[in-house]
């Protein structure tokens, strides 16, 4: 399969695996990695996950335009009646709205797809050789698995709309200075920086981990004084779980906590 996955105590990766066509995505892939998405969010025992590229040139250089048959029905058949609409067809992103943390570690290349991968990530790091870009539009169409939109959100409108509407591409400095990326770092330090991450979130408390995900995410689409209130109220549901008390306990008692999700 062009897509591993493999889960080590709670840690799950996702990797994919084409580096020969620098890691970009073909039907196959894309039905995968949207299966390996729904089965990340319904497996409440994986606490974190790491999205990573095989080879050193690329995390993802996006779809595969070399195997792009065309549609064997129109879009808006596919939209308002149903008719066609395979998975194949779908986001690259879709299924990705679980709770669980994701990281995503750019080991080279993200363009198109592959960067939008990365956007829907909760935290990115990259290589310091990685580049990042969604070139759509110098293709006579435009990013389909949410570029659009969570770029602006992540690093402004100003950065987003530049990116959006020239297809150039950024460098990791570039990347780390406007906000799409949280840490830069030497390819070989990569996947041992993203699993260290992934670790430490998958040790803490799980539903504390889904809690603030979920309120952060929710959050972004709300009014401050709303968000301000679902913020409570999710801190209300967590009060008197037995993971808040054996947190407390644990830190009176200056041991580690063993956390059990409830």
């Amino acid at each position: 399969m062009a897509i591993d996955f493999s889960v080590n105590d709670g840690v799950a990766t996702v990797r994919l695996n084409r580096p020969e066509a620098l890691n970009a995505i073909d039907y196959p892939m894309r039905t995968r990695l949207q299966g390996v998405w729904r089965h990340i969010g319904n497996s409440p025992e994986i606490r974190a996950v790491v999205v990573t590229g095989a080879g050193d040139r690329a995390f993802s250089s996006g779809a595969d335009l070399r195997q792009t048959p065309p549609p064997s029905t129109s879009f808006a058949a596919q939209a308002f009646r149903g008719e066609g609409a395979e998975p194949e067809t779908g986001s690259l992103t879709l299924g990705m709205d679980f709770d669980t943390p994701v990281i995503c570690a750019f080991n080279g290349l993200a363009y198109g797809g592959g960067l939008e991968i990365g956007l829907a990530c909760d935290i990115r790091i990259a290589a310091d050789t990685a580049r990042f870009a969604l070139p759509e539009v110098t293709l006579g169409s435009m990013p389909g698995s949410g570029g659009t939109q969570r770029l602006p959100r992540l690093v402004g409108s100003a950065n987003a709309m530049w990116m959006l509407l020239t297809g150039e591409s950024i460098d990791a400095q570039t990347a780390l200075r406007i906000g799409l990326v949280s840490h830069v770092v030497a390819p070989d330090e990569l996947v041992a920086t993203a699993t260290g991450i992934a670790r430490r979130i998958a040790d803490a408390a799980p539903l504390a981990v889904r809690a603030i995900k979920q309120a952060a995410r929710d959050g972004m689409d709300m009014p401050l004084p709303v968000a301000l209130n679902h913020e409570r109220y999710m801190w209300g549901l967590l009060r008197d779980t037995e993971d808040r008390k054996e947190g407390r306990a644990a830190f009176a008692d200056k041991r580690a906590p063993v956390f059990r999700a409830r």
